[in-house]
């Protein structure tokens, strides 16, 4: 007799459907599981063995195979223990022999017979609900599971349960959503002494989701003010919610079900690997720059980082996703991050600095700085300098406005370019803008194109550049609620970009 039972593997956020095939026949004892898994599924057999016979239920003795389809697709993870111990008992006559035909399982099974919390249950319920069928798993995975509305979630502790529920002894109730998660952070722009400059270019950089690098002296503030970016952002919509989930439910980061509408804030350290910040490694797992989707990358001294991983966010920043190519697996991620980058002016760090003077300048500069390069650096729409606080300004009283002024004011920025582009598929800031529509939401008067011309002329702009600074400009105006760009918008906008130290 042949039984089937249903579950999914996981291609990067996407999970494909993969149906469980068990037949029992005759000839010598034997518990096969086919269809290329890996070493954590071809142990699931001794698993469901130990929890069947912690039920008091012994396998026949017979030849007892598993096909896992399609074959050609890998599969990885212990969450086939469940589907496969579903398919081994409606083989065997304990559950009818279509009672998961509806269903998409996953679980991990203890050794008594008690299911254990797995990763992927958020996209393995979005599959579910593409196929017209109910998700089963395990209690714990359950929460964050159920926030897929369009589809049944049912969790259960034990197959001993999942027995039950399909035999209709005690059927399990639908699983309900976490919670939304919306902390405040403690962390203040007010807390900043000085950088008037650099706190305006960050608020620039949150209404627009526009790349900022900072470029000062150790102790300047360029950790601090990177550090109350998120402060300053306004929290995830519901579909931007939803996608950092799925991607946060694969790595096992969702806390008890729970949904956070904060925005990912993630600070990699300079020694991470290529695979650590882009995503690779065994299955092709996401990196910092997908778990920071939706969010802030921020990346501290910036020119330390190997070369091979800086390159390789060129492309990522410019799509917004990235092709995560291994010799086994091709996978995309989402990665539309907000990238912060902090570097030093020089090796020693005192380039800039009259009273200790770089005894190497300004060739030691160069050279630091000349870790990034001329593309990469191109591709970052504000580049400032952070100069040193003097230590008599620290014990002045907190001045300027508070992170939630300015957080209102990047609110209304942002919800002015969810209007504008409500009918443009996958544009949702104005970084995000390119072509005839960059024309039309940036149109300058004779004033100010001749302003742009003349500095794109002046310092060779390249043509990325030069509509960056357009992009920069719209957002200056969005933030002071004018409908049309003009000089000042444009000015300011080139004065963040042509910063004489770190201009490319």
């Amino acid at each position: 007799m042949v039984a089937c039972a249903h579950t999914v593997a996981f291609q990067g956020v996407d999970a494909r459907p993969v149906e469980v095939q068990c037949a029992v026949s005759p000839g010598l004892p034997a518990f096969s599981i086919v269809g290329l898994p890996d070493k954590a599924v071809s142990e699931a057999r001794e698993r469901v063995r130990s929890a069947l016979s912690a039920m008091a239920i012994a396998l026949p003795s017979k030849r007892i195979t598993i096909n896992l389809s399609p074959a050609d697709l890998p599969k990885e993870g212990s969450h086939f223990d469940l589907p496969i111990a579903l398919a081994l008992l409606c083989a065997i006559g304990i559950l009818p022999a279509d009672a998961s035909e509806d269903t998409v399982a996953l679980g991990e099974l203890s050794l008594d017979g008690s299911l254990v919390a797995v990763t992927g249950a958020l996209p393995a319920a979005m599959t579910a609900a593409a196929n017209n069928r109910a998700l089963l798993c395990p209690r714990a995975s359950s929460a964050e599971a159920a926030w897929v509305d369009a589809t049944q979630v049912v969790g259960a502790a034990t197959l001993g349960d999942v027995v039950r529920h399909f035999t209709g002894q005690s059927p399990l109730p639908v699983a309900l959503p976490g919670e939304v998660e919306l902390a405040s952070t403690t962390r203040d722009l007010r807390d900043v002494k000085g950088q008037e400059r650099a706190k305006r270019a960050l608020e620039i950089a949150a209404a627009g989701r526009h790349h900022m690098i900072l470029i000062g002296s150790p102790g300047s503030g360029k950790s601090m003010l990177a550090a109350r970016l998120p402060g300053i952002l306004p929290p995830l919509t519901p579909t931007e919610a939803l996608e950092t989930s799925m991607i946060q439910s694969l790595c096992g980061m969702l806390d008890e079900g729970g949904i956070s509408r904060n925005r990912p804030y993630r600070e990699p350290h300079h020694t991470s690997s290529m695979a650590a910040i882009v995503g690779g490694g065994k299955g092709a797992k996401p990196g910092e720059i997908s778990l920071a989707h939706n969010g802030v990358l921020f990346m501290d001294e910036f020119p330390e980082y190997p070369r091979t991983v800086l390159e390789t966010l060129r492309q990522p920043i410019e799509t917004g996703e990235v092709m995560v190519a291994r010799a086994n697996a091709h996978v995309k991620y989402p990665c539309r991050f907000l990238l912060i980058a902090a570097a030093n002016p020089c090796k020693c760090g005192y380039l800039s600095d009259p009273s200790r003077a770089c005894s190497r300048a300004p060739i030691c500069g160069e050279d630091y700085l000349g870790r990034i390069s001329g593309p990469l650096l191109d591709r970052f729409d504000l580049r400032l300098e952070v100069p040193p606080v003097d230590f008599t300004d620290l014990d002045l009283p907190a001045a300027g406005e508070s992170s939630d002024a300015v957080a209102e004011r990047v609110r209304q920025a942002r919800a002015v370019q969810t209007r504008r582009f409500q009918d443009s598929p996958g544009i949702r800031q104005n970084a995000d803008v390119e072509g005839k529509l960059l024309d039309e939401i940036a149109a300058l008067d004779a004033e100010s194109k001749a302003l742009l011309m003349k500095a794109a002329d002046r310092f060779g702009l390249s043509a990325r550049a030069y509509h960056r600074v357009l992009r920069v400009a719209r957002t200056i105006a969005d933030l002071e609620g004018a409908p049309q760009l003009r000089r000042p918008h444009v000015a300011e906008a080139l004065g963040y970009r042509l910063s004489a130290k770190v201009a490319a």
